[in-house]
């Protein structure tokens, strides 16, 4: 079983081989990669059978009496794939795969919180789905990758939210903006306005639902928006 030690505040993560055995044939491939700097896909664990793949990544020491190594993240350039050199060149690696995970992560569970569904439309297709931000992540006080702060729309509801041609009021209310009320166009677009009104589909645990500050803080975004 790999294991990996993320939020160490290092730039180096601790891993540990598989089995007790450090000359099993597994851990002998793995000090050969180390040995001639082969990248290697690392596969880190999301939820119950997924998998977020990392590519480039580096075994750059191992203790055989542990069996724990030391990988490091690279970043692909289109041209070389070589390890980080500098304490700054991985631990940018690394903060970018910690900022990469959390999305994935993020977007994991927000959508498994509303039961794999569109919070509009009720839509299940978990590959036409998106975790949405209400407040977006650059705000340092709201905008946190927690599920009180996502919503799971299908990607045509998900680009309405971000343009605030769709809002979410405090109480969970559908408003669409008059510019999409008035026109007609479609299928598409009638179901779209036929959400007007209507309160979204929630989780069922109480602690999941949308946050009401958040909501009345995106909801005055769509109010102000042209």
């Amino acid at each position: 079983m790999f294991t990996a030690k993320f939020f160490a505040g290092k730039d180096i993560v601790d891993y540990a081989f598989m089995g007790e055995d450090p000359d099993a044939a597994d851990n002998r491939w793995l000090r050969e990669a180390m040995e001639n700097q082969i990248p290697i896909i690392y596969f880190i664990g999301i939820a119950p059978g997924r998998y977020y793949p990392s590519y480039p990544t580096y075994i750059i020491g191992w203790d055989p009496k542990t069996l724990k190594a030391h990988i490091v993240f690279s970043m692909p350039d289109g041209v070389a794939l070589t390890p980080p050199e500098t304490a700054v060149e991985r631990r940018y690696a690394l903060r970018t795969v910690k900022q990469r995970l959390h999305q994935v992560l993020f977007r994991e569970a927000v959508i498994m919180a509303y039961d794999g569904r569109c919070a509009l439309s009720g839509l299940r297709e978990p590959l036409l789905l998106d975790a949405a931000h209400i407040v977006e992540d650059r705000d340092e006080r709201l905008g946190h990758p927690i599920v009180p702060n996502g919503i799971p729309l299908s990607k045509i509801h998900h680009t309405a939210f971000d343009a605030n041609l769709i809002g979410i009021d405090p109480d969970c209310r559908i408003h669409i903006k008059d510019r999409l009320l008035k026109l007609q166009d479609g299928p598409t677009l009638e179901a779209l306005n036929g959400l007007m009104g209507h309160t979204i589909h929630l989780p069922d645990r109480t602690a999941d639902r949308p946050d009401r500050e958040r909501l009345a803080l995106r909801f005055g975004q769509f109010e102000a928006a042209t």
